[in-house]
């Protein structure tokens, strides 16, 4: 009796970790995540307003259908990013997100930066030659390390009615974004 007792608790047991380690690795075995979709996407160095979500239409990177999106893709290694412009007088929040798709830095209107959005964006070596003087950066910018190359921002409109929707997209497209332009 006893001995059926050890087996059945060592089954559950052997059971147990099976089920967590499969549970754990099926992710980085997935082909398709958040970063193939994005990377998928025309929006390297530049905000890609993104269509509405309609109802009952497949919506394979879960936005909220009341909300206006715009995506843009970074690289750091090619240099500091730069996310400049302004929004109009609604919520909007902007987000960071790293290659696994999780957010490594966002802010909201409602943080005490109005509707201007003037953000620079730098890798670890980045922000070293920033506090070392080495880089030039405008008084006012918002400042953000992030803790990979490979990211990509999303900015969040909340147009207050639907009718408005198209002036808030067009707002959207006018946000820069990417390296700064050598001069």
């Amino acid at each position: 009796m006893i001995r059926t007792v050890l087996w059945l608790i060592g089954g559950v047991l052997l059971g147990g970790v099976i089920h967590i380690v499969v549970i754990l690795t099926l992710p980085m075995l997935a082909e398709e995540t958040t970063w193939t979709r994005v990377a998928a996407l025309d929006a390297k160095n530049r905000v890609l307003v993104l269509p509405p979500i309609a109802q009952g239409q497949p919506n394979p990177l879960h936005l909220d259908p009341e909300l206006s999106y715009g995506l843009c893709r970074l690289d750091l290694s090619e240099g500091p990013a730069y996310l400049s412009g302004s929004l109009p007088d609604a919520f909007w929040s902007v987000a960071l997100f790293n290659t696994s798709g999780i957010v490594t830095y966002s802010t909201t209107n409602r943080d005490g930066i109005g509707q201007t959005v003037e953000m620079g964006i730098f890798n670890a070596a980045q922000t070293r030659l920033l506090a070392q003087q080495q880089i030039d950066v405008e008084e006012g910018l918002l400042v953000v390390e992030a803790s990979s190359n490979e990211l990509f921002v999303l900015l969040r409109l909340s147009p207050p009615h639907e009718v408005m929707r198209p002036r808030f997209e067009e707002a959207l497209s006018q946000i820069t974004c990417g390296p700064r332009p050598s001069n």
